[in-house]
């Protein structure tokens, strides 16, 4: 069975890892915090728009799209930079685009055509099993929602529920110990690709309902390829063979 999915969240552990560098963290991040204040007003804004625009054409526009996209990208590199998984030093870039070389990326496959009905009721009704975990992930601190059309999040400075105290564990133990416990590690990240794939489906950006499945690690799946119905003319041929 493919267990892909279109949001595709991965990371990778840069180590080595300052043992003190995480007490000031939230100091260095401050010019980023005050970009993604104004990021997220305009993503709000956009997702808003996008929202009418799937309602009347079934599509979500291309530049708007791309646009949040940026803006999802943007906040993964920072809190993968502070508190939501301390998993690297590298400072983020100020950046909407896909940055290849920093270890945290993240990349969600445009739809071509979004359901019309589905806009109306996924983003409050449908996802409230997944806001009930997000909530226990992130505790309401990490990623607070705004309550408008498209349902949308913001970054906050720091990360709360189960994410901030396993990263808080993360941060005494490379305190002491010099080195991020990878079982932990695997864990934090999983739990963050899926607060990550229920703000996009909330934002309007894919109809693929999140799973219900912690994919823990830095390596995500394959992201589904577009519409090819070539894999399934091979398949029908070698049946016939």
């Amino acid at each position: 069975m493919d267990q892909s999915y279109p949001v595709q969240v991965r990371a990778r552990l840069d180590e080595p890892l300052s043992r003190w560098l995480w007490l000031v963290k939230w100091l260095l991040a401050i010019p980023h915090y005050i970009v993604l204040f104004f990021l997220w007003i305009a993503f709000t804004v956009v997702t808003v728009i996008a929202f009418f625009a799937i309602l009347f054409t079934a599509r979500y526009p291309r530049p708007l799209f791309s646009f949040n996209l940026g803006v999802l990208r943007w906040s993964w590199r920072v809190g993968y930079y502070t508190y939501s998984a301390l998993g690297t030093d590298r400072y983020p870039p100020f950046s909407l685009d896909e940055e290849p070389d920093y270890p945290a990326r993240l990349d969600i496959a445009y739809p071509e055509r979004l359901s019309r009905g589905l806009v109306l009721v996924k983003w409050w009704l449908l996802a409230i099993p997944q806001y009930a975990i997000v909530a226990v992930f992130a505790g309401g601190a990490a990623y607070t929602g705004t309550g408008t059309h498209g349902n949308t999040w913001q970054a906050d400075t720091l990360s709360g529920g189960l994410i901030g105290l396993l990263v808080c564990f993360a941060a005494i133990t490379l305190l002491f110990a010099g080195r991020y416990p990878r079982g932990l590690y695997d864990f934090v990240v999983g739990m963050n690709r899926w607060v990550l794939r229920v703000i996009a489906y909330a934002a309007l950006m894919t109809d693929s309902y999140p799973p219900f499945r912690l994919d823990q690690g830095g390596a995500d799946l394959p992201a589904p390829a577009p519409d090819d119905p070539a894999p399934a003319s091979a398949a029908s041929a070698a049946r016939v063979g």
